[in-house]
């Protein structure tokens, strides 16, 4: 049990308490709820924690290469505990003696795809862990034994029957379960003695993981060549781009061809000879989280900033660093850096923010953050967020969630199936409890409330402990209250 110091204001003590329990342990982070005051100033440096996507991605390709990597600035979260401790589970060695003091781990390749025949039945529980599930559903297809793969009662919610269809027309022994509304979701269930080549139709329309998954998968391959065709349209493609460039990284050659003519609306084809070894690079260091420097970005554009987020910049291989893009057309000014990205702004009346019309189809996860964003706007115009269907598939249901929670602040939010539409709000309710569904983005995004200058209490607050476990802590290394 951790003591606070009780002469500290109410708030600063719950955020030494959250600071203390999410270091010691994420799923310990059971605090109900967190006030945070009014914040008047927020300026500042913050370092970002290693990106999800990236430490996730590393991880699995790093155990399927030829010799030993060493990962750098790895990401300390849930998402991430729940890859290691399925790697373990499939026989990789990793030496995790600095992991928790330097985000350092050294993984010794398996040189391939992994034999669990042996074990008898081999069940990895992925917890929540969209990145985490869907590619190791594709992998272990390449491998050889049997395997359960199964999470959260919110995972069972999250479809993945696009994936175990492509799968399947590549010849691989493997189920899902069906879970009415939501259709084909985990557990999945697969009894794998390797792939071939071959081709197959993917949809691209609910999640771009899929296909990463798929090609991930490819070089594993005994022979032939796998071919793996987006037949409708790509969402988040971004993060396709990301999956190919470290493949590249890790030795494997990929190529790609753009089938359709709008570029709004992307439908690649992909080929990835099978037989391919992954190697390791040596080292890989992740690139800092971009999704979750867009609340920083934010921050700095309601209050002013100036906020610099270092550890992603121009030269980021993330799409979600586009979000600038966004804080920009609404009236802040965003320097660039290799590394980095500054946002700041007149609060004078001089530089007003503007509601903005945007498609945020490559940038689902950042694109959260306009939502509060756009309750500042100070033009009267409304904001459009476009082109998110894949919020309904997510961690929650986070149309639904983002749309009741605004509306709990005073806003009025028009609600379709893919897109929202936010009014802005001169005068944002005062102490709303914010409900955060276990949903690390939600909280992170609502803290954002406090920005504009009246209190907000965020329940669960150690849920972010999903991908940025000492959020909080940050956050208020920068502010006044």
């Amino acid at each position: 049990k951790h003591q606070t110091d009780p002469s500290l204001p109410r708030s600063a003590r719950l955020l030494e308490e959250l600071a203390m329990v999410s270091a010691t342990s994420p799923k310990q982070a059971k605090l109900d709820e967190l006030r945070l005051e009014p914040i008047k100033a927020f300026s500042g440096t913050v370092t970002l924690p290693g990106s999800k996507s990236l430490s996730n991605r590393a991880l699995l390709l790093a155990a399927l290469s030829e010799g030993t990597t060493t990962v750098e600035n790895l990401l300390e979260s849930d998402d991430i505990a729940r890859m290691i401790e399925s790697l373990v589970k499939l026989g990789v060695k990793i030496d995790q003696s600095k992991r928790f003091t330097e985000n350092r781990i050294v993984i010794e390749g398996n040189g391939g795809p992994f034999d669990v025949s042996s074990q008898g039945e081999c069940e990895l529980q992925l917890g929540n862990a969209g990145t985490a599930m869907r590619p190791l559903a594709a992998v272990v297809c390449a491998c050889t034994g049997k395997f359960v793969l199964d999470g959260t009662p919110r995972m069972r919610e999250r479809p993945i029957q696009d994936l175990i269809d492509a799968l399947r027309q590549l010849g691989s022994s493997v189920e899902c379960t069906q879970n009415p509304p939501h259709g084909g979701c985990p557990p999945v269930k697969v009894e794998a003695s390797g792939i071939e080549g071959g081709s197959c139709l993917l949809s691209g329309k609910i999640s771009s993981q899929y296909l990463s998954a798929l090609l991930m998968t490819a070089p594993l391959a005994k022979s032939g060549t796998v071919t793996v065709e987006i037949k409708d349209e790509l969402v988040s493609k971004p993060y396709v781009d990301m999956t190919v460039g470290l493949m590249r990284k890790f030795g494997v050659a990929v190529e790609e061809e753009e089938l359709s003519s709008d570029k709004n609306k992307p439908r690649p084809r992909y080929k990835v000879a099978g037989g391919q070894k992954y190697k390791s690079p040596g080292t890989y260091y992740v690139e800092g989280d971009a999704s979750g420097a867009s609340y920083f970005l934010a921050g700095g554009a309601i209050t002013g900033g100036p906020i610099t987020v270092m550890g992603c910049g121009s030269e980021s291989v993330q799409g979600d660093v586009k979000f600038a893009k966004c804080v920009e057309q609404m009236g802040a000014t965003v320097e660039w850096k290799p590394n980095s990205i500054t946002v700041s702004r007149r609060t004078d009346g001089s530089q007003p923010l503007r509601g903005i019309d945007v498609d945020c189809g490559e940038i689902p996860d950042a694109a959260m953050t306009l939502s509060v964003l756009a309750l500042c706007a100070q033009d009267g115009k409304p904001t459009a967020i476009r082109n998110v269907y894949n919020w309904r598939v997510k961690e929650t249901e986070r149309m639904k969630a983002i749309c009741t929670e605004l509306g709990k602040l005073g806003a009025s939010v028009e609600e379709g199936r893919d897109y929202c539409v936010i009014q802005p709000l001169a005068k944002i309710l005062p102490d709303v409890k914010i409900d955060t569904y276990d949903d690390h983005r939600m909280a992170m995004v609502f803290s954002l409330v406090a920005c504009a200058g009246v209190p907000v209490v965020i329940k669960d607050p150690g849920c972010t402990a999903k991908t940025f476990p000492t959020y909080f802590k940050e956050l208020e290394a920068l502010v006044s209250h």
